[in-house]
């Protein structure tokens, strides 16, 4: 069964911002150190990586859960986009987290 319009843009925002998360996470903030690397912003925006990721996955084999996934993706997404935006050259993951929460909040509803 093919995913509707809608969902496809869905999966395509999750997964944007899962590759953003991570390869900020593992690129700029391990290289940047300081808060970058501080445990709670850390953990924030690897858990938005893989609740990202899982949200897609969730959208992918047509799991009638993708709701509630993609209503905690979004309100983590929010979250970590508010916490990236405090800190140095990470405008892309700030960027992404909005359009996915924004995407994921829709499919939510």
């Amino acid at each position: 069964m093919a995913l509707s319009p809608e969902m496809q843009k869905c999966v395509d925002a999750c997964l944007d911002c899962y590759k953003t998360c991570l390869g900020m996470a593992m690129n700029h903030c391990l290289e940047t150190g300081g808060e970058h690397v501080a445990p709670p912003h850390f953990r924030l925006i690897m858990a938005c990586a893989e609740m990202c990721r899982t949200s897609a996955h969730f959208m992918l084999i047509s799991s009638p859960h993708h709701k509630h996934t993609c209503r905690e993706c979004a309100e983590i997404c929010t979250e970590c986009a508010k916490d990236c935006e405090r800190l140095d050259g990470m405008e892309d993951c700030v960027a992404a987290c909005r359009a996915c929460a924004k995407s994921c909040s829709a499919m939510a509803a």
